[in-house]
């Protein structure tokens, strides 16, 4: 099994964790990952790399395997933000095989990545619903002293109770396109599937139509209530996982500080800025506003420079 490179007793988190273990460990510069959930920026988090997950559509999932239309998304990881820009301009695009990319211009993500943000970024701190259940207290301290050392940079915005139910309406919509894009697979042979993905299946085949249609009709509506937060600031400040990797392999951790932002189809990238008492790495989640993605990546760069006084290069 994939381990953790900064503690071999520990998880490297799920399900992208070849990809995330093999960049923090020197391995590879650059890797791919996939997330329905959480699976870009919590592996990236627990191992110590960058990891990106861009908007819905701005890269093709032609050939890979389909959890969810509404939530799969293509991200990247690598040990830099720089680099991260560089694999941007290479993968994404329109591909005909996928009718949720566009037929757009490929943002220049490394000129927009490496320029100076014309004023310095707002960035708004953002706890969500879950955080007094799910938090590490270390996580939580480390946060807070990156937010003094901020100052007037960031802000701490709080979010309607109402939108705890988001979570509720991304497992609705996962579960319910697992159990149709995995029945072949569950009919042939049920009792060889893990009893996760077997308990996905058989509570998304239950799930009624008018439930999944009702979570799905959310999306635009969410959309719409985010769009003010992004006309005031740069980009959301948030955890990326509860904590540092949980220590042993039967766990790859709790993805549910990534949920709200994939089910919204955001940008969203981890840095490692921030260390546990035990050496593991505390990820530090940027989430931009759709479409935004090479503004988010200079808003990284920033940050990045704001807190380790350096560029986020391979090199540096």
């Amino acid at each position: 099994k994939t381990r953790n490179p900064h503690n071999a007793e520990h998880t490297p988190g799920g399900s992208s964790s070849g990809s995330a273990a093999a960049v923090a460990a020197g391995m590879v510069p650059l890797a791919i990952g996939t997330q329905t959930n959480g699976s870009v920026i919590r592996p990236a988090a627990f191992c110590g790399a960058v990891g990106f997950k861009p908007s819905r559509g701005l890269i093709p999932r032609t050939g890979i395997l389909r959890q969810s239309r509404t939530l799969d998304t293509v991200g990247v990881m690598a040990r830099s933000v720089s680099d991260v820009a560089l694999i941007m301009e290479c993968i994404c695009g329109y591909d005909a095989d996928d009718s949720d990319t566009r037929a757009i211009a490929t943002p220049a993500f490394t000129r927009i990545a490496g320029e100076d943000p014309p004023l310095p970024p707002t960035l708004a701190f953002v706890r969500t619903p879950i955080w007094d259940e799910l938090i590490d207290p270390e996580s939580a301290s480390a946060l807070e002293e990156l937010r003094e050392h901020l100052g007037d940079r960031i802000e701490e915005r709080i979010f309607p109770g109402s939108i705890k139910q988001a979570w509720g309406w991304h497992k609705t919509i996962m579960e319910t396109d697992i159990a149709s894009n995995f029945a072949l697979d569950y009919e042939r042979g049920a009792e060889r599937l893990s009893a996760s993905l077997r308990g996905q299946i058989e509570r998304g085949r239950d799930t009624r139509a008018i439930d999944y249609l009702s979570a799905l009709a959310q999306l635009p509506r969410l959309d719409a209530g985010f769009a003010p937060m992004f006309d005031e600031f740069d980009a959301i400040l948030t955890p990326a996982a509860p904590g540092s990797a949980p220590a042993g392999l039967t766990s790859t951790g709790d993805p549910a500080f990534c949920t709200l932002w994939t089910l919204c189809g955001m940008p969203a990238i981890t840095l490692p800025l921030l260390t546990a008492s035990n050496g593991m790495p505390i990820g530090v989640q940027l989430v931009g506003r759709p479409g935004n993605d090479a503004r988010l990546l200079r808003t990284a760069q920033w940050l990045v420079r704001a807190v380790l006084g350096q560029t986020s290069r391979s090199d540096a």
